[in-house]
């Protein structure tokens, strides 16, 4: 009975189902990926990153109710921290650096760097800035993004406004989707527990969450710290896929694009946030051929008006704070170890 309570408590009786999900990516990888066109390729990888930079923002957004617009900033940091470190490690190790082992190891350090960083910065902006609300936590957040971006403007060892080429290629299918796997395993686990119960309550009434005794500011920069560490790893693996950073790529428009996946695929929704950034990513890609034809780049535009009409349509998002489970019946929900939603 005890055995049983603890698998019951700490969810094990469902852990298998995301083991079946890496085995499948790693499968994935090592069968299909060869068979696939290269420019489709690039989508599904764009989307997947994209996946764990909405997914990481509806912590945030969604889940504890503030409203961040620096999310790019982060992913900067991230981005540009993997890869100074893996250059550093190609350019002193040599030939040694083409063994997979070795490489896949250091890019592994390089990442979890990368996102420990971001956190850091994250814990930095996020402990007296998420005192404030509302339009004053967005401007604060918005401002941190464009200080990142000018700084890494004035780093000339980061490329400066040339930006930073031949990042070695290491990012493949396993390493992105892989990640989006954690990622989703991680914040479905935190919203699960009585940490990610009290992030709800934050975002419900912080009034009443503070009289209920939980630390409000803690609860917020917690959750500020660990999308921002989300945030890092995927910029870590958008600049090992690229291979080549820029600070044009991550202004203004790039936290805006994470944050119309978040709201059209519903706050508070770790499924919505999946859908809607494959959506959007391949929207995006979509419309290239219409920006061949008009010479004018309408994608923020189209995506400004996919979210008015959202609003007027559905208002709480795709799914709302829903998830896949939530449809699903009773029984079938309990086999996956999901007694009800989240909300």
């Amino acid at each position: 009975m005890e055995v049983e309570n603890f698998r019951t408590r700490f969810g094990l009786n469902s852990l298998w189902m995301w083991f079946f999900l890496l085995a499948n990516v790693i499968l994935f990888q090592i069968f299909f990926v060869g068979h696939i066109a290269p420019y489709a390729f690039s989508i599904v990888m764009y989307a997947g990153i994209n996946i764990i930079l909405a997914v990481s923002l509806n912590l945030v957004n969604g889940f504890t109710g503030q409203f961040s617009m620096g999310h790019a900033g982060f992913m900067a940091v991230g981005a540009y921290t993997s890869a100074f470190l893996t250059g550093y490690f190609q350019l002193h190790l040599g030939e040694s650096f083409s063994n997979p082992l070795i490489s896949n190891s250091l890019f592994f350090l390089a990442l979890v760097i990368g996102g420990l960083l971001s956190a850091g910065f994250g814990y930095i902006v996020g402990l007296p800035s998420l005192r404030l609300k509302g339009d004053y936590l967005a401007i604060v957040t918005l401002g941190f993004g464009e200080i990142i971006r000018v700084l890494i403007l004035n780093m000339d060892f980061l490329g400066a406004a040339r930006g930073m080429p031949g990042i070695a290629g290491l990012s493949n299918f396993a390493w992105v989707y892989g990640l989006v796997v954690i990622t989703i395993f991680f914040i479905s686990r935190i919203i699960q527990s009585a940490h990610g119960r009290a992030l709800m309550a934050v975002r419900e009434d912080e009034i009443a969450a503070q009289a209920m005794g939980i630390n409000v500011t803690q609860t917020k920069v917690r959750a500020f710290v660990i999308g921002s560490f989300f945030a890092g790893i995927a910029g870590g693996l958008f600049a090992h896929y690229l291979s080549f950073l820029s600070p044009a790529i991550f202004d203004f428009n790039k936290s805006f694009e994470i944050i119309i996946m978040v709201v059209l695929g519903g706050m508070g929704s770790i499924t919505g946030s999946f859908i809607a950034a494959l959506f959007l990513t391949v929207l995006r890609e979509a419309l290239r051929g219409l920006q061949d034809i008009t010479k004018v780049d309408l994608r923020m535009v189209i995506y400004s008006l996919v979210l008015i009409l959202l609003m007027l349509t559905r208002p709480n998002g795709l799914f709302g704070k829903k998830e896949f489970f939530d449809f699903l019946p009773r029984r079938i929900r309990h086999f996956f170890g999901r007694r009800g939603p989240a909300t």
